[in-house]
């Protein structure tokens, strides 16, 4: 069927001003917002509800046209991006933008995918909950892309990663059917438990389109401290002080080099250095517990003082108002745009055992530093769950080399990932795998698994046509 007839079908099922063709009106869902990842697409098409991606998924399943669903489009490894073909169909989810229902006595919210994830924190929060995931994009990240990477954050300490917070999912699966799963149950052992193969599966086994999440009671005392350290395995030692002292209090433990927050200085306005004098790495801490009146900046500040008595904190403040807590969190949500503006940006999302944090640390960005002495290595994460960004970030001459850009991206990636694997780690820890990671995959799950990934893949979706090209590719032996 020409492309032409399948925009008119999809006319007839969205409406005419849904469908958009044109290249201007295509060309915001076409690129990632890094600008690494462009594609080409018949058209755009955006639907009000899960009966009308029935239909889409069922025209495209007829037709064979491949479909790539597409949430805010925050993502970093170009997993809502379509090729280069120009024959798939984007399908924007933003107008299934209701909140269902909210049940403050069960704890949970059922949503629809195209809510932003700061709807759904502001709806539970108007609830009398806590919806606890956090990122820096929340503003314009949607729940459903948030469930279809699999999505971390800097709460997972605490409340564990989207996998941990789903309940139940509403799913269209490739030939159109629609799978009601919007159980709100905390226990339900029926069988295979068949949501946790679409959490993570990037769009490639069916679209999600509704969810229903887990709630939890709102904080009520906060404490919130930056610390500067000598060395990583410093870090460790007040993170497991921290855990030891608080337990699951501790919400966040966030990490960051000296170089990550040299480049949020440079780079945004309104950042400040919270202390004064530079140490090789900054720890950000926050403690939270529903009961109010609790002085947890006091129990802060008494752990905080027993590592500047033995060496392991150099120098630390706590936050003694909101304003002051929001200032240390801009340091952390910043680092994106800071290394954006510092030059060409090769990202990483690999995680190791927590243990082994400064023996990846420094053994990558030697591995990086053999490869391109004249790259500049920043780290950032989450200390807690051993998810360290290593970011290599090259000047802009690298652009007019005779080597390829992507070449180079692929070589100092691929050194990465190595020590990652070598130290028990992952190479892809809340990102998703997407386009960017999807050939690296094979060297780290191995034969057997990825031969039951790809059968999984034929199992759903024989005709390939769900995000193809993300993830897995079925055509592989």
């Amino acid at each position: 069927m020409a492309g032409s007839e399948v925009l008119d079908r999809a006319r007839a099922i969205v409406g005419p001003s849904h469908v958009l063709s044109e290249p201007a009106d295509t060309a915001p869902f076409l690129a990632d917002w890094r600008g690494r990842y462009r594609g080409e697409a018949l058209g755009v098409v955006r639907p009000a509800d899960a009966a009308q991606v029935a239909a889409l998924v069922r025209l495209c399943a007829e037709t064979g046209t491949p479909l790539i669903p597409q949430g805010g489009n925050t993502g970093v490894v170009g997993g809502a991006i379509p090729d280069a073909s120009g024959r798939s169909l984007v399908l924007c989810l933003s107008r299934l933008n209701r909140i269902r229902a909210v049940d403050p006595i069960g704890d949970s919210l059922t949503v629809e995918a195209g809510c932003t994830l700061a709807a759904v924190q502001a709806a539970a929060e108007e609830a009398g909950r806590l919806f606890p995931m956090s990122l820096g994009s929340e503003g314009s990240c949607q729940i459903g892309g948030t469930i279809a990477t699999n999505a971390g954050g800097t709460a997972v300490l605490r409340y564990g990663p989207m996998r941990d917070l789903v309940l139940g999912l509403e799913v269209v699966l490739p030939d159109g059917t629609l799978l009601n799963g919007l159980r709100a149950l905390r226990k339900d052992n029926t069988g295979y438990a068949l949501k946790h193969l679409f959490i993570g599966a990037e769009g490639t086994l069916g679209i999600v389109t509704a969810a229903t999440l887990k709630l939890f009671p709102r904080p009520r005392s906060t404490a919130t401290a930056f610390l500067a350290l000598p060395s990583l395995e410093a870090a460790l030692r007040v993170f497991a002080r921290l855990r030891g002292a608080l337990g699951d209090r501790v919400t966040t433990a966030e990490i960051l080099s000296d170089s990550q927050l040299a480049a949020v200085l440079a780079h945004v306005p309104g950042t400040v250095r919270p202390l004064a004098a530079a140490m090789p790495w900054y720890l950000l801490a926050e403690v939270t517990d529903p009961m109010a009146g609790l002085d947890l900046a006091a129990a802060l500040e008494d752990l905080l003082a027993e590592g500047l008595e033995d060496g392991s904190v150099a120098d630390a403040t706590v936050a003694r108002s909101h304003a002051q807590a929001e200032a240390l969190w801009k340091l952390r949500h910043s680092v994106s745009e800071a290394n954006r503006k510092s030059g060409i940006v090769i990202g990483h999302d690999t995680a190791v055992p927590v243990a082994r944090i400064p023996d990846f640390v420094a053994r990558a960005t030697a591995a990086v530093e053999a490869l391109r002495p004249d790259a500049r290595v920043v780290a950032v994460g989450h200390i807690g769950d051993g998810n360290i960004h290593l970011v290599v970030i090259l000047p802009d001459s690298a652009r007019t080399e005779s080597q390829p850009l992507e070449a180079t991206a692929h070589a100092v990636s691929a050194a990465v990932h190595r020590v990652a694997i070598d130290l028990d780690g992952t190479i892809s820890a809340e990102h998703g795998i997407g386009q960017s990671v999807r050939d690296a995959l094979a060297a780290y799950k191995g034969p057997a698994e990825m031969a039951l990934m790809r059968g999984i893949k034929r199992l759903f979706d024989p005709q390939g046509i769900m995000n193809p090209g993300k993830v897995v590719l079925t055509g592989e032996p």
